[in-house]
């Protein structure tokens, strides 16, 4: 198992709790990227991210996901279930014999949990994502 690596860092960010009665407003300059500790097996980088708000390694969360040019990931699963939204870059979120589909930017995708999947980068330039998931953040490496 494969908690982010760099959100460990994240109590120590200026990152918004979650709260009903809390207004956020984060302008890109302000967004602290931090290591993630998750490679790409084809040794294109790896991931960093940057807490919009909560913490990943906690619970619920916003967090934004820079992804390298050329990343694919190990095949993997997550605990629970996310969604993410394209920034930049084109991505592909497929299950295991899944179809290839490009997602550029404005798209959408929902992952469920404990399904293995690979996500990708196949822009030439990086992605960047935005994720929200309603529990904390796993990055569970699988073979099947």
């Amino acid at each position: 198992m494969l908690v982010f690596a760099g959100v460990a860092c994240a109590d120590e960010m200026k990152t918004p709790p979650i709260t009903s009665k809390s207004d956020i407003n984060l302008p890109v300059t302000e967004l602290q990227w931090l290591p993630s500790g998750i490679p790409a097996p084809n040794g294109k980088g790896a991931l960093q991210i940057a807490p919009a708000y909560g913490n990943p390694s906690k619970g619920e969360h916003g967090t934004f996901v820079k992804m390298p040019a050329g990343y694919v990931s190990s095949l993997h699963t997550h605990t629970s279930d996310y969604f993410g939204v394209v920034i930049t870059g084109v991505a592909v979120n497929m299950a295991v014999n899944g179809k290839e589909v490009p997602l550029p930017p404005g798209s959408y995708w929902f992952q469920v949990g404990q399904q293995p999947h690979i996500t990708k980068c196949i822009s030439t330039n990086e992605c960047t994502f935005f994720i929200y998931q309603g529990a904390h953040f796993d990055y569970l490496q699988t073979n099947h």
